[in-house]
């Protein structure tokens, strides 16, 4: 899988920026990925080291409009801890 196919989208929340100072960033990637190919492609994509990566599975949940009900999907969130001696992710640095 290339870098592209694996970071999905940052997430963009209070919580999630909250983090941005002690340099930890949240994206949502691909279910299929793991920790390793996570860290591979925020480096490659993002030219920063990266210390350690977080994953969770996020359930999709249950959701009415009028009478109608359904899931919302699934998906896989990452939280990517970057080295004390890596700059920054500037994407996010300006939504700040």
């Amino acid at each position: 899988m290339k870098a592209q196919d694996i970071v999905i989208r940052p997430i963009i929340t209070e919580k999630s920026m909250a983090g941005n100072a002690e340099k930890k960033y949240t994206f949502e990637v691909c279910k299929d990925a793991n920790k390793i190919e996570i860290a591979k492609a925020v480096e490659e994509l993002f030219g920063v080291k990266v210390q350690k990566v977080n994953t969770l599975n996020v359930r999709g949940k249950l959701r009415r409009q009028g009478r109608y009900e359904g899931y919302t999907r699934s998906w896989k969130k990452a939280v990517v801890t970057l080295t004390e001696g890596s700059k920054t992710i500037e994407f996010f640095e300006s939504m700040i």
